[in-house]
């Protein structure tokens, strides 16, 4: 099952999801280690943006890291590969059509990639197929909904509602960070437990405000320009003021906001039922 990446796979892409893993680094994964020998299968690495800080974070662990697109994994094996990290393997396929054994896997990692799965539940009931009892899994996933700022804009707010609906039309959901519990829960995932990761930016934080405010997140939105226009999701002139407005934000005087949410669940083991 092939959903549209709503924002391309071209080079600038390329750039901006290697700024943003750059600059969440710390807030998404400072917590997320894997023992020494585990099993991890990374689902949907893309070009590796997250790779490289999973790998460097559990250099002991054994890594797997799928995505559908061929083209991301030669990215993402030639930034492995320059940075010479040694315990990470890549294989193209589908998440609805994993090539590995039930209980393969010790832990699975999934980053960005359910917002753009039009059946969320049944990606996270394979994934946990291939997950070993007691294993953990570990989902991470943004919230357009969660964006608000200073200066206010209605224009801004437009733009934005527009990726939601772009995704929205591509099969995907872009606001689907609020949803993780209910999702892993329906998935049969036990122990959930959801924390919420904001980004607060201010012109006293100006990594944020260059590496989140400018480089990720208005460079997104700005990024589905001709898409959204070409939908006729908006007027241009507004279209274009949003995106003035966003980079308004990162002024001396501006304020972003946006929450990311992680979620762990474990693969429970199975246990008898009682009289048997």
């Amino acid at each position: 099952m092939k959903n549209r990446y709503v924002h391309g796979y071209d080079s600038k892409e390329n750039t901006r999801l290697q700024d943003q893993a750059a600059t969440l680094a710390e807030l998404l994964h400072s917590d997320t280690a894997y023992s020494e020998g585990s099993r991890v299968l990374e689902v949907g690495c893309g070009v590796g943006s997250q790779t490289l800080t999973l790998a460097r974070q559990s250099p002991g662990a054994e890594i797997t890291s799928i995505d559908i697109s061929d083209a991301s994994i030669a990215e993402a094996k030639a930034k492995v590969v320059a940075a010479g990290i040694t315990n990470v393997r890549f294989r193209q396929t589908d998440v609805f059509s994993l090539p590995f054994a039930p209980g393969s896997f010790d832990h699975v990692f999934v980053c960005f990639v359910l917002e753009h799965l039009s059946k969320p539940v049944e990606a996270l009931r394979a994934l946990k197929c291939v997950l070993r009892d007691g294993g953990s899994i570990t989902v991470i996933e943004g919230d357009h909904g969660s964006a608000y700022f200073h200066p206010d804009s209605e224009s801004a707010r437009a733009a934005i509602r527009c990726q939601v609906e772009l995704q929205r039309r591509g099969g995907g959901n872009a606001l689907i960070g609020r949803e993780l519990y209910p999702l892993l829960c329906e998935a049969g995932f036990d122990s959930v437990h959801v924390s919420p990761r904001m980004v607060y930016v201010d012109s006293s934080k100006p990594d944020l405000v260059d590496g989140f405010t400018k480089k990720t997140f208005t460079a997104m939105i700005e990024g589905i320009r001709d898409s959204v226009l070409e939908a006729r999701l908006i007027e241009r002139d507004v279209f274009d003021k949003g995106i003035r407005d966003l980079y308004r934000t990162t002024e001396s005087d501006g304020v972003f906001c946006y929450t990311f949410f992680k979620a762990v669940g474990l693969n429970a083991e199975s246990t008898p039922a009682a009289g048997h």
